[in-house]
């Protein structure tokens, strides 16, 4: 019988890439979604809502694995509704996940839940490790619901593991694709004073924590999913021209930034704060990046094909 991973919220961005991992790997993967459809690829996916529990937890028994994606995308206005909304997204889908392991009867090998880096908030040039505390903010706030829900969540015989993901760089999804069409467009400068700090990680890099997390039994507990090579807006923007054979670029000012978010109907502090963390728990655990530095990341994405 094949290995069975259980994605929830995955039909995006990471969840398309750990799919395809796992099927390399010669498992099976069920995405569990709310627009489940064929698929040529051997992706099974499943019908669920985040809310409520279905047919789909059959797929739980005996897995190897669930990981949790499942929430609204944080890249919208942060109003209170919004706020609202990012929150519960996020909670009912771990407690639906929680409530689903409950009624198997062979519980999954470990369940793994993302949550984000936003949990540190805005700091400047301190270095944040997962001893850290939370920040403030609405993004902070969110986190700390997130993580107290998969914390509180009772799942004897399944291992937790909670990941903290930084900024994903990849080929087809995330940040890195808008960022490079400004750069080849000339736009490519820091946002506002570009001191803030961006901790990213390379796709290829994230899955295999992912994997680790499944196949060692002990990684448990909460993990920071970023590069040990965090660097401010002002280097990232500066490699990625490098990276793209363009000029210097003149800073997109604060107001700017601000006035285009809210045309675009996001939120400036996506671009403008950020926060310097370091994978202290995934470096003393033994993990080996393949993608330390931004320069040889940026080189191998954008390298090979061109960015979307």
């Amino acid at each position: 019988m094949k290995r069975r991973v259980v994605i929830a919220g995955g039909s995006g961005f990471i969840g398309s890439a750990l799919a395809a991992e796992w099927l390399a790997r010669g498992g099976e993967a069920v995405v569990l979604t709310r627009s489940p459809r064929q698929r040529s690829d051997g992706v099974l996916e499943a019908q669920w809502d985040g809310v409520h529990l279905g047919e789909w937890i059959q797929y739980l028994s005996g897995a190897e694995a669930v990981i949790g994606l499942a929430g609204k995308n944080i890249n919208c206005r942060h109003t209170p509704e919004a706020v609202r909304e990012l929150t519960e997204s996020r909670v009912n889908a771990v407690e639906t996940i929680a409530a689903g392991i409950a009624h198997v009867t062979k519980r999954p090998g470990v369940w793994i839940q993302a949550s984000a880096i936003g949990f540190y908030g805005n700091r400047g040039e301190t270095i944040l490790d997962e001893g850290c505390s939370s920040g403030e903010g609405p993004l902070p706030a969110i986190c700390r619901k997130w993580e107290g829900s998969f914390e509180s969540a009772r799942v004897s015989q399944t291992r937790k593991v909670l990941l903290r993901i930084g900024v994903v760089l990849g080929r087809d999804g995330g940040a890195l694709p808008m960022l490079a069409r400004l750069t080849r467009w000339f736009l490519g400068g820091r946002a506002g004073n570009g001191k803030q700090y961006v901790s990213w990680i390379s796709l290829e890099d994230l899955t295999r924590m992912f994997w680790e997390s499944v196949r060692r039994p002990d990684l448990a507990g909460t993990f920071n999913a970023v590069a040990p090579g965090p660097v401010t807006n002002g280097e990232l923007m500066r490699q990625l021209r490098r990276a793209l054979w363009r000029p210097w670029s003149p800073p997109a000012p604060g107001w700017a930034i601000k006035v285009g978010a809210r045309l675009m109907g996001t939120e400036a502090s996506l671009a403008l704060e950020g926060c310097r963390v370091l994978p202290k728990r995934f470096e003393r655990a033994g993990f080996e990046f393949q993608f330390p530095e931004l320069e040889a990341a940026l080189r191998d994405i954008l390298g090979s094909r061109k960015v979307r």
